[in-house]
């Protein structure tokens, strides 16, 4: 004898046919969709902060929280900036209250890898940021890298003005950021469309672009109508090498191809942003000792939304 175990679906099926409410095709699905839906909409974006490059070296402290690499160890449910130790805290603050990110940093002796299999491998996350990173990359880091970002991963990055060597080990972020456009394993033509200029601007206030439609501009964290610029520096677009660059806030005085202060991109399936000075994303708070100021919150710029929205543009919130 042969014995059929039918499911609560399939007999609850049976159940409608028999009643004449519905056909088989439109049993099986409207059953799953609700649970597909919700487990994509429980999923977090995952963003990964680099803490692997020096980035506290001098009286840089460009870390969301002294816990490493989670910061919720620190405190699990931040409030405000100070709930988390780091220049960069009320950037981390700001999306975990928001219930759709998972952060973690990369610590200090960590090497940056993708498709390891380690924990905190890039292939975990969707979001990688650099913030004004002081130590070279190796070779396989910046191969990691850039097929992080082919694949589909964002890329977020931070440089700071010329000769801003804060471990004097004779790199800066502006050359290392040229470094690993031009040498990195995957493509070393100028893949994302842009170079670091190696200027050292003292002051100015950038002002957005006109751009309505733009999600970074006008993303879900508020309209972006500018940014700060306190010794940094800016980019040549080279729209020849990718199309897909664009220019989305610019030095007093520039348009078109120079003078961009903070750039987007594309390459392969994945996005890349990047910003000429860290005053922007500094908070004010941070480790003692340090000598920091809250551009973060500086009247004559938005860098708080222009920091999240592009944080969820990367992430493909």
């Amino acid at each position: 004898m042969t014995i059929r175990i039918r499911t609560a679906a399939a007999l609850a099926g049976t159940a409608l046919l028999a009643a004449g409410l519905t056909t088989p095709a439109a049993t099986a699905a409207p059953a799953a969709a609700p649970a597909t839906r919700a487990a994509a909409a429980a999923a977090p974006h995952r963003v990964l902060f680099d803490n692997s490059k020096a980035e506290t070296a001098g009286n840089a402290d460009w870390i969301i929280s002294t816990s490493q690499p989670d910061p919720l160890a620190q405190n699990a449910s931040p409030t405000t900036e100070k709930s988390w130790t780091g220049a960069l805290s009320a950037w981390g603050v700001a999306l975990q209250k928001t219930g759709q990110y998972s952060l973690k940093t990369l610590p200090s002796g960590s090497t940056i890898s993708y498709g390891t299999g380690a924990a905190l491998d890039l292939a975990n996350f969707d979001t990688f940021v650099i913030p004004e990173p002081n130590i070279r990359f190796s070779a396989g880091e910046k191969t990691a890298i850039m097929k992080f970002v082919q694949n589909g991963g964002g890329l977020f990055l931070v440089s700071d003005h010329v000769n801003s060597d804060r471990n004097n080990d004779g790199w800066d972020s502006p050359k290392i950021i040229n470094d690993l456009l031009t040498s990195n394993g995957v493509n070393n033509n100028d893949p994302f469309g842009f170079s670091v200029d190696l200027l050292n601007i003292t002051t100015d206030n950038p002002r957005a672009a006109v751009a309505p439609a733009d999600p970074v501009l006008h993303g879900p964290f508020g309209t972006v109508t500018g940014s700060i610029l306190r010794n940094g520096t800016t980019f040549t677009l080279k729209p020849a090498d990718n199309p897909n660059v664009k220019g989305l806030v610019y030095r007093t005085g520039y348009s078109g191809s120079t003078g961009a202060f903070f750039v987007t991109s594309t390459f392969g399936s994945g996005r890349v942003a990047i910003w000429g000075d860290s005053s922007p994303i500094d908070d004010g708070t941070g480790q003692s000792g340090n000598t920091l100021f809250n551009g973060w919150d500086d009247p004559a710029g938005t860098d708080a939304a222009l920091a999240l929205n592009a944080t969820a543009w990367l992430s493909k919130a």
